[in-house]
């Protein structure tokens, strides 16, 4: 069901041995998006749940998911990145059908987050979710 984008993302953390390394990579991706335009920083956009600041700005266009965002803490954007790898260019139905603890645990990342992100995390993944079943 993933992306190539996040298989490919698999692959790279395969290859890296310590979680050091793993943040690095994280930290990477998130630092290799576009930042969200300020006009979008809203509180519509604000995912709650965070305890950093983080604002998704989701679309649809022709049935496929895809959504920006960004956080004001340098893992969370890398975790705003992992999640565009995930969802971005699936359908509505596809995105509700990702198992998302499955195909992030294929990264190690549930096992390495504090709670905080943990949490974070889960919330973000809500919030997609959401907004793809009421797109539906």
């Amino acid at each position: 069901m993933a992306r190539a984008a996040f298989e490919e993302l698999v692959e790279d953390f395969g290859f890296l041995d310590d979680w050091e390394d793993r943040y690095r990579l994280v930290i990477e991706e998130g630092r290799a998006m576009e930042p969200l335009p300020e006009a979008l920083k809203v509180p519509a956009t604000k995912v709650t749940g965070c305890a950093s600041q983080v604002w998704l700005h989701p679309r649809i266009e022709g049935g496929v998911f895809h959504f920006d965002g960004e956080s004001d803490a340098m893992i969370v954007n890398g975790l705003i990145a992992v999640l565009r790898k995930l969802y971005n260019g699936l359908t509505l139905a596809e995105v509700l059908a990702v198992d998302a603890r499955s195909e992030l645990g294929r990264l190690g990342l549930t096992d390495h987050l504090s709670a905080q992100r943990s949490n974070g995390l889960r919330a973000m993944i809500e919030r997609i979710r959401e907004v793809a079943a009421a797109a539906r």
